[in-house]
């Protein structure tokens, strides 16, 4: 059977006397696609701190391919809400950013981004300054930033959850394109339940602050989902499963709420 490629045991956190994270455990495998839900102030984006280094837990341990997670590894690719782009830089010089803080040459991190383009739905775009592009283009084009730095893992924060309706859907579906194509490993945060149902192998459920893995829904459904009619069908039945679990009674929001 193949191990994990990231797993998170028992780790807690805690700001000054608020208990955020209890006992987190999950895991995550080679090129899978994995969400994390929970009640909004839970902790969701606290494990990516975790993770990126921007937090250190006060017990448990973070394993990557089997080794302890050192606070000087950085494996993962870290992609936030908005885009972040910069309004002064160029399309092609905002998607070679992190390479660049990597130490990479400006010239050869745009080698690396330039024939990645075209793929992305940028073809064209290189020489344009953000505001040119749409809501939808931005987001790929940080997408790209991020999977260019060929980290092991990806991690989304809600990367579509300031787009209309309309826009994010078809992100969805793109993304879910790229996946199948590239398979990488990917784990999100997001709010929108049906988008962790379409997109995601496997959905960690969280219990309200301190929180804990409350439940882990397998997602068993036929790719490409967004254009499979059974998958589209079975998906609302784990939606439900899923909304019920959010919405019962014992899944309050916390006062106080932590991102």
């Amino acid at each position: 059977m193949t191990e994990p490629l990231l797993r998170l045991d028992k780790v807690s956190l805690g700001y000054g006397d608020i208990d955020v994270l209890r006992d987190i455990s999950l895991d995550v495998m080679p090129g899978e696609f994995v969400s994390i839900l929970g009640p909004s102030g839970a902790g969701k984006s606290t494990t990516f701190k975790l993770l990126t280094g921007a937090a250190n837990a006060d017990s448990g341990e973070i394993r990557l391919a089997g080794k302890q997670l050192l606070p000087t590894d950085r494996p993962f690719a870290f992609m936030p809400q908005r885009d972040a782009l910069m309004p002064w830089r160029r399309i092609i010089d905002n998607t070679t950013l992190g390479l660049e803080v990597q130490g990479m040459p400006r010239k050869e991190a745009r080698k690396r981004v330039a024939p990645l383009f075209e793929e992305f739905g940028l073809g064209g775009f290189e020489q344009h300054y953000p505001q040119a592009l749409s809501g939808g283009m931005r987001q790929r084009a940080a997408l790209l930033r991020t999977v260019v730095q060929e980290r092991p893992v990806l991690l989304l924060d809600e990367p579509f959850g300031a787009l209309d309706a309309l826009t994010r859907n078809q992100m969805q579906i793109w993304l879910e394109a790229m996946w199948l194509r590239h398979r990488w490993t990917i784990i999100l945060i997001t709010h929108d339940v049906r988008e962790a149902v379409m997109l995601s192998d496997r959905i960690h459920l969280l219990s309200p602050r301190p929180a804990r893995v409350e439940q882990t829904i397998a997602v068993p459904l036929p790719r490409a989902r967004f254009s499979h009619p059974t998958a589209r069908a079975e998906a609302a039945a784990i939606e439900t499963s899923i909304l019920d679990f959010l919405l019962s009674p014992q899944i309050r929001e916390p006062e106080g709420l932590l991102p």
